[in-house]
Order: structure tokens, then sequence, then C-alpha cells
């Protein structure tokens, strides 16, 4: 069990690695979608699998997801917003369209500075020697 939960948790890091990246790079709607994935994805596997990880280092690595997981819930809050708005015609040039639309941008703005930080601090790797680098009991 021990080793399949370090083959997993590799597999999610280099997915969050990689939606981190695409984020940082595009940012729009769907890339946040499948980053807020990756980040519940892994989330839960070190809540799973939380007895096999040294020194309490799960924690750690989940607060930082969390704090992650905010910043694109209000983008993404603002995409769906957006869409649906769309969906029951309200004009692009509403009040309420331009507002939300302003909103996602600085929203936007906050998460890819994290993203990017989070990207070029090279977090992946450092979260990979914290959990499944060492040999573990």
């Amino acid at each position: 069990m021990r080793e399949y939960a370090r083959r997993r948790t590799d597999i999610l890091l280099r997915r969050l690695a990689d939606e981190v990246k695409r984020a940082a790079q595009s940012g729009d709607a769907d890339a946040i979608h499948d980053l807020r994935v990756a980040i519940r994805r892994l989330s839960r596997c070190l809540r799973v699998f939380a007895q096999f990880y040294p020194d309490g280092s799960w924690k750690k690595v989940r607060a930082r997801l969390s704090d992650l997981l905010h910043l694109a819930g209000v983008v993404r809050d603002r995409d769906i917003a957006l869409a649906l708005l769309s969906e029951a015609g309200v004009a692009k040039r509403a009040v309420v369209v331009a507002r939300m639309e302003q909103e996602r941008r600085e929203a936007g703005r906050e998460l890819l500075a994290a993203v990017r930080s989070w990207r070029d601090g090279g977090v992946a790797a450092k979260w990979r020697r914290q959990l499944i680098a060492r040999r573990q009991g």
C-alpha cells in the first residue's frame, strides 16, 4: 500500500504541475477548471494516504493547496456566473456583466501571480522531496 501511495502521489503531483503550467500560460476557464480538479484530487490523496507521508508533511501541502484552490475558485465562480448571464440573455454591455468581468480579471491576476510563483519556486519538486522521495518507514 505504501508503494501505491507513493506512486499515486507522484502521478498527482505531476498532473498538478502540468495544470499549474497550463493555467499560468492561458488562464482560460478550462485551464482553471482543470487546475481545481488536479488540486482536489491531490488533496484527497494526501488525506487518504496520510499515514504514509513523513512528519505530517501532507498537512502543510494541503494547506498550500487550499490557498491555491480558493484563488482558482474565485476565478471559476466568475467564469460560471458570466456563462449563466450569457445563457440568460443578459446583454454583454450590462453593468452586471461589466462588473463580473472586472472581478474575473482581478481574480485572474491574483491567481496568475500565485501559479507563476508556485511554478517558478519549484514547489512541485519540493513537495515531491517532502512526500515521496524519502524512504518512508
